[in-house]
C-alpha cells in the first residue's frame, strides 16, 4: 500500500515523521518492506521547511504525473500563513481516487479549503477549532476527540494523534497483534482509539502548576474507590475548604468534584476497553459504588451507558475482521 504524506510549506514536522514511523515499523515487523510504501509529497520541487528547523526533501511533488495512492494523509502548517491554491487543486483531484483520505492536526484546513469536508464530522487540535468553525461553518466539528473517522475520511487532533490514527489504520489492514507490537516498540498507548477525548484527568493533573493542587489531584488518581469529598481533598492539600475550592477552580477551570468525576470516568473507560472485568467490578474499583451509579455517570457525561461504550471502543481495537500475520518477524524485539 502506498501511503502519501502531503507536506505543505511550514508543516508540523511530526505530522509527517510520526505516521511515517508507524507505517515503516509495521512493514518491518511484517518482514515485507512493500507492505507500506511511504512517500512524502510537496507543493514544489524545493525542500520543505518544517517545524523544529527540519527540512524535508520530498519523494515527489504535486506537478509530477500522478501515481496510485492508497492512503493520503495531509500534514498541517501551525502558522496558518497561506494555503497554496495549487495544493488545494491537487487535493480536489487526488481525493477522488484514494481508498483513504485524512488530515493530521491543522491539515484539516487544507481539506476544508478543497471542499472535501462539507457535511462531514471532523476534528482538529483543540486550539484551532474555533478558527475552523469560523472559516468553515458548514462542518460538523468535534474539538474533543483524538481522531474521527467518517467513512473513508479521517481527521485528527494534535500532532501525536496522527500516530494514533496511523496505528489504527495498521490494525485495520493487518490486525490487532501487529498494531500492539508496533505500539509497544514505539512506547505508544494502544488504547487511544478515535472517539477518545483530547483531555483527561491525568493530563489535567500534569498541567497544573500548583504543588498543593497537584498533591490533591494525585491523591484522587491513587484513591478512586475512596470517598473523595472536597473536604477530604482540601485536607490532602493542607488548605481550607473554601480556599482549596477557589484555587482549584482558578487553576484547573473545573471544580474538585468535576475533577473527581472525570478521573473516575477516565479509569472506567480504560477498564471497559480492556474488557476483562465486569461492570460491577469496574464500578467498585473506580468509586461509583455500583454498576447503576456508573451507568448514570456515563450517560450524564458521555451520552452512552458503559455497556455500549465497551462494545463501541473495545471493538475499535479488538476486532477480528483482519487475521493477524503469522510472519515470525512479528516476534522480533
Amino acid at each position: 500500500m502506498r501511503i502519501a504524506l502531503l507536506a505543505p510549506p511550514g508543516v508540523q514536522s511530526l505530522d509527517i515523521v510520526g505516521p511515517a514511523e508507524v507505517f515503516w515499523e509495521a512493514a518491518r515487523r511484517l518482514g515485507n518492506p512493500n507492505a507500506y510504501t511511504v512517500q512524502v509529497i510537496a507543493g514544489s520541487a524545493d525542500p520543505v521547511l518544517g517545524t523544529g528547523g527540519l527540512r524535508f526533501l520530498a519523494d515527489r511533488h504535486i506537478f509530477q504525473p500522478d501515481e496510485p495512492i492508497d492512503t493520503l494523509l495531509v500534514g498541517g502548517d501551525p502558522s496558518f500563513e497561506t494555503i497554496d491554491p495549487a495544493i488545494v487543486q491537487w487535493l480536489r483531484r487526488r481525493a477522488t481516487n484514494v481508498r483513504r483520505l485524512g488530515s493530521v492536526c491543522t491539515g484539516v484546513f487544507l481539506l476544508a479549503a478543497a471542499g472535501l469536508l462539507d457535511g462531514k464530522r471532523v476534528t482538529t487540535h483543540w486550539e484551532c477549532a474555533a478558527r475552523l468553525r469560523t472559516e468553515y461553518p458548514n462542518l460538523d466539528i468535534d474539538s474533543d476527540q483524538i481522531f474521527i473517522r467518517d467513512g473513508n475520511l479521517s481527521t485528527t487532533a494534535g500532532v501525536t494523534a496522527g500516530m494514533d490514527l496511523a496505528l489504527a489504520l495498521v490494525e485495520e489492514d493487518y490486525g490487532r497483534d501487529l498494531a500492539l507490537i508496533v505500539a509497544r516498540y514505539m512506547v505508544m498507548f494502544l488504547k487511544r482509539p478515535g472517539g477518545q477525548s483530547q483531555f483527561s484527568a491525568h493530563l489535567a493533573a500534569q498541567i497544573s502548576g500548583k504543588t498543593k493542587i497537584q498533591q490533591a489531584q494525585q491523591y484522587v488518581l491513587d484513591n478512586l474507590a475512596a470517598p473523595l469529598s472536597v473536604e477530604s481533598l482540601a485536607e490532602q492539600a493542607g488548605m481550607s475548604v473554601r480556599n482549596f475550592a477557589r484555587v482549584f477552580r482558578q487553576e484547573m477551570n473545573m471544580t474538585p468534584t468535576e475533577f473527581v468525576d472525570a478521573a473516575r470516568l477516565d479509569a472506567a473507560r480504560l477498564l471497559l476497553e480492556d474488557g476483562g472485568k465486569s461492570l460491577q467490578q469496574i464500578a467498585l474499583r473506580c468509586g461509583f459504588g455500583n454498576a447503576d451509579g456508573m451507568r448514570r455517570a456515563f450517560i450524564r457525561n458521555l451520552g452512552v451507558g458503559p455497556g455500549e461504550y465497551r462494545l463501541r471502543f473495545r471493538s475499535a481495537w479488538a476486532g477480528t475482521n483482519h487475521a493477524p500475520s503469522s510472519h515470525s518477524t512479528l516476534n522480533r524485539p
